[in-house]
């Protein structure tokens, strides 16, 4: 049963919870101080005493006919509920009240605007909600306009902003004149880990995350079967939603590579463990999107708790965390010959260098610099429930 001496918070986040690393380890520091009650797709996570599920087929943002006409003709007060999982949200919620409300990315922010209760809401901005997708024309014409919007009507009213680096954190100050504060995507510190040993015979990288088309798997796939003999690579792979013509032609890839192997997906707390024994975690994003060119991936930390080396795409946050404590390479390009040409550069000795590296920076790259912050967000928002209870 829900303690009432603490306060009530409602976490929005349009995406399966149980699989959102990010939104997982918010979860376990919200719920230290809070009843948390959330919703989205998916069953109750871990941490909630309470869910409000929404059916994962309604899409969380206006791509009905209605939806799309307004959003064409930039209604955007008009349209910002229509969104079905919205919609559904709004039902479900009903006159319910709830003294903090934790919105995950901006397209969260109307729904969290609607709660009773006059709540203190906090909007956890996972990327640069204005250009998420703008390498899609549809989006970059009819949505990217609209979330613009969103941040415009909603970020300057929040009581709290977060998002995951320095870049984007400047990006929306400078273009929404909000103070945003830095909550990085990294995983929890793994003591009990070390460097696995390089084999003299075959050295192995894995790449782990997303199934998504943009995300350059293929690549990678045909790299290590460029490589040759002496290489291998494993995939850790979570099917898209979405993408399920992509994911039919990556199984095909993968059926065709002698040197690939694909295991089911693993639960972001386990990752690290799975991933420890082999040498390289590779990465190579191409910069479709402002979001692309200053990313930080979950997957940059899960490789560094893994104890991994690294070969990453360059962006400008990873470059400069790379090249800070020498984790690894980075590629001169996104394409597959750009991977064998970063990979076939590297001896045993340097990946054993950089594996060792990993091991000590794998606690400052930790999220325990992360989880401090939110503590101090969630304490601020729960002292001005309390001066608001005094009046």
């Amino acid at each position: 049963m829900p303690d009432t001496t603490r306060p009530r918070l409602l976490c929005i986040s349009f995406s399966d919870f149980n699989s959102d690393s990010r939104v997982l380890r918010q979860l376990a520091v919200l719920a230290e101080s809070c009843d948390v009650t959330t919703l989205g797709y998916g069953p109750r996570p871990p941490h909630a005493v309470d869910h409000i599920e929404v059916d994962r087929s309604l899409p969380s943002l206006p791509q009905t006919v209605g939806g799309v006409l307004k959003l064409g003709l930039r209604r955007f007060r008009a349209v910002q509920y229509e969104a079905p999982a919205v919609r559904a949200a709004i039902e479900q919620v009903g006159d319910r009240e709830f003294d903090i409300v934790v919105a995950n990315e901006a397209r969260a922010l109307p729904l969290a605007f609607r709660v009773a209760g006059s709540p203190r809401i906090w909007c956890d901005l996972h990327e640069w909600a204005p250009a998420e997708r703008t390498h899609v024309l549809s989006w970059r014409l009819l949505v990217a306009p609209f979330m613009h919007w969103v941040c415009a009507e909603y970020l300057p009213r929040v009581d709290a902003a977060t998002t995951i680096n320095d870049s984007i954190a400047d990006m929306y100050r400078r273009e929404f004149g909000i103070d945003v504060e830095i909550v990085r995507n990294a995983i929890g510190y793994r003591a009990d880990l070390q460097p696995s040993p390089v084999s003299d015979d075959v050295i192995r990288l894995v790449h782990s995350g997303g199934a998504i088309p943009g995300r350059n798997v293929e690549a990678i796939i045909e790299a290590v079967d460029l490589l040759g003999d002496g290489y291998a690579l494993d995939l850790y792979l979570i099917p898209s939603r979405e993408g399920d013509s992509y994911w039919r032609g990556l199984l095909r890839q993968i059926e065709d590579s002698p040197r690939t192997t694909l295991h089911p997906p693993v639960a972001p707390d386990e990752l690290p463990d799975a991933l420890n024994p082999y040498d390289l975690g590779v990465f190579l994003l191409p910069p479709l999107t402002p979001n692309h060119r200053h990313m930080l991936p979950n997957k940059f930390f899960d490789f560094v708790q893994a104890r991994l080396g690294l070969v990453f795409g360059t962006s400008i946050e990873t470059d400069r965390l790379i090249a800070a404590d020498e984790l690894g390479v980075v590629a001169s390009g996104y394409a597959a010959g750009d991977i064998v040409e970063a990979v076939r550069g590297l001896d045993r000795d340097d990946i054993r260098r950089f594996k060792k590296n990993a091991d000590a920076a794998a606690e400052k790259l930790s999220s325990i610099i992360d989880v401090a912050t939110e503590r101090r967000v969630i304490d601020r928002l729960r002292q001005g429930i309390s001066r608001r209870s005094r009046l």
